[in-house]
């Protein structure tokens, strides 16, 4: 006898919404039902409609967002239009892409508590409920610390107390590991599956990061393209679809290896996990053939010689007191030459962007030393170091300051004391080397996320730095954005400058770089090409990455040496992408 399913908890027909300032609807006709328990997986291309939906479901449309709604839609029997937003906030609890936008007690306790505090729960009863919620998130030990002195893990769990505090039935994650080092992902997506399981609560989660959610099962995979949903079926049937590929998602790394091997991917096989996945004699004979075919493990291509920056025994301690210190490079020993592209990896509090603030000269360093185009720049200026090394921050908004783009690419070239006529030469060409010539009488808040990305680069290089080192630069993009802004990139790196990318994507350092510099506590324990680094388990786990899913399949297939199948995947991928229409 079988169980008779559960009632639905979400449920649309037929909905669609257009934003009041929109000439088009964002949602087209949505018929989608998530039942009680259900953990469900919304995917799709930026503009695909995924925001919009969670925020019909939790109520943000229409008491935030205005706009034409039709069709039905029930949240807990209830339609949220129909409701006060409180109403629906009892049920459906938001986590959203940077947790520090909702952090607002000064410690984690207060925060937690803010939702109670706004029902009028009595305050003998608070204490008792902060500490389940901080329990169930994990974080129960970090209660008198600030929000903002956590790490980019330990954010999100305060995150997650403050909504499940509520006891909500429902938890809408709006792309919870776009901001995270990968063991801080994998931990993330850890306690989200936890909390699913043990107290039952149903969970939809947006995310682009697929192979690092689907490190714990969900149920289904809703596809969205254009405001419609174009599939929803278990994970095995999607994967093995090739249906993700065709609406510009990457599929995880180790099913797209296989399709390169050129051999199918069967629901049945359980595709979802490289650990997991059913892999057969052809599958395991085909990959071996394509790796032996590929080119092999090949010397360094040659890039011009010279240092473009030289670090001797670089270390930087960092005030937390008045009389303490944190040590956040520890005698850093790496040279960067010119003309070369290299990956900065590391978790979350490694050392990464301190290593980018000491060689721009927002921090000083406390000892060794740094040359810069083979100069001593220990006595440099900041602006002596800004005419030689480019920083662009990972938020735009962090970086512009004027209100059209013109003005924007201008302001540091002003501030140089440069003419009007060098100014004009030199904002042109980089206009048409970011590609933002259309773009270029525009004010700056019509533009897109990505344009505005390119705006920050623009304003850079219209200085002529020799190096230019950029802080996650693809942090939160679906795969179409990632590879149309790296490719850019690439153009910028050939036309002759020297990039450093400060990241902790995996995926970004095997396709777009030769060389990885790894960091963890402010140490350097490894400068190597990144498909050595992670094929190495033991190296990975020092320095709180993980090893992709193509480490996985080499060792499945039997391959001796694993890194050779990641440079054969590299090298495939790249040409997949120059040929792709």
């Amino acid at each position: 006898m079988t169980t008779p399913p559960s009632p639905p908890l979400i449920e649309l027909r037929g909905y669609s919404f257009q934003y009041r300032a929109q000439s088009e609807p964002t949602l087209h006709d949505i018929d989608l039902v998530i039942r009680r328990g259900e953990k469900v997986l919304i995917v799709g291309a930026s503009g695909s409609g995924k925001s919009t939906l969670l925020s019909a479901i939790n109520g943000l449309i229409p008491h935030h967002h205005r706009g034409t709604a039709t069709g039905t839609l029930r949240v807990g029997g209830t339609d949220p239009a129909e409701v006060p937003l409180v109403e629906t906030a009892r049920v459906v609890g938001t986590v959203l892409q940077d947790s520090n936008s909702q952090f607002v007690g000064l410690t984690v306790a207060e925060d937690i508590a803010f939702s109670l505090e706004n029902q009028q729960v009595p305050r003998s009863e608070m204490p008792e409920r902060i500490a389940r919620a901080a329990e169930l998130a994990g974080i129960g030990d970090r209660l008198s610390d600030s929000p903002h002195e956590l790490s980019g893990g330990q954010k999100q769990r305060v995150a997650v107390a403050g909504v499940l505090v509520d006891d909500v039935e429902v938890l809408l994650l709006d792309e919870p590991l776009a901001n995270l080092d990968p063991a801080s992902g994998r931990g993330a997506v850890e306690l989200i599956d936890d909390l699913h399981r043990d107290s039952s609560r149903t969970v939809v989660i947006v995310e682009h990061r697929l192979e690092e959610v689907l490190h714990r099962d969900v149920d289904r995979i809703v596809l969205m393209d254009a405001g419609r949903i174009v599939a929803d079926d278990p994970p095995a049937e999607i994967l093995a679809s090739g249906l993700l590929e065709r609406h510009g998602i990457r599929p995880p790394l180790h099913i797209a290896a296989l399709r390169y091997a050129g051999v199918p991917v069967r629901a049945e096989q359980r595709p979802a996990r490289s650990t997991d996945m059913e892999l057969d004699e052809d599958q395991v004979a085909a990959v071996r053939r394509w790796v032996a075919d590929g080119p092999g493990r090949r010397d360094p291509v040659a890039v011009a010689t010279g240092g473009a920056l030289d670090m001797d025994q670089l270390r930087c301690e960092i005030p937390v007191g008045p009389e303490r210190t944190r040590l956040a490079l520890a005698g850093i020993n790496a040279r960067i030459t010119r003309g070369e592209m290299v990956g900065v990896l590391g978790s979350n509090g490694a050392g990464k962007s301190t290593l980018a603030r000491v060689i721009c000269g927002f921090e000083r360093a406390t000892g060794g030393q740094l040359r810069i185009g083979g100069i001593d720049a220990g006595g440099w200026s900041l602006a002596e170091r800004g005419r030689h090394v480019g920083f662009v921050l990972q938020e735009p908004g962090q970086m512009i300051s004027q209100p059209l783009v013109m003005e924007e690419i201008g302001l540091g070239l002003r501030a140089q004391g440069l003419g009007e006529e060098e100014i004009t030469r030199r904002t042109a060409a980089v206009l048409e080397t970011c590609g933002l010539r259309p773009f270029r009488s525009w004010p700056v808040s019509a533009l897109s996320h990505g344009q505005k990305k390119r705006v920050t680069i623009a304003s850079v290089l219209a200085l002529e730095p020799e190096v230019l080192i950029l802080d996650e630069p693809t942090a939160g993009q679906d795969f179409a954005h990632y590879t149309e802004f790296m490719d850019f990139l690439r153009r910028i790196h050939h036309a002759g400058t020297t990039i450093v990318l400060i990241t902790h994507d995996m995926h970004l350092a095997l396709e777009y770089t030769e060389r990885v510099l790894v960091l963890s506590e402010g140490r350097l324990l490894a400068d190597e090409h990144p498909a050595v680094v992670l094929t190495d388990p033991e190296l990975t786990a020092r320095a709180d990455l993980v090893t992709t899913g193509l480490h996985d399949l080499a060792r499945r297939c039997g391959l001796a040496d694993p890194d050779l199948l990641v440079r054969r995947f590299v090298a495939a991928d790249r040409t997949a992408r120059e040929v792709a229409p």
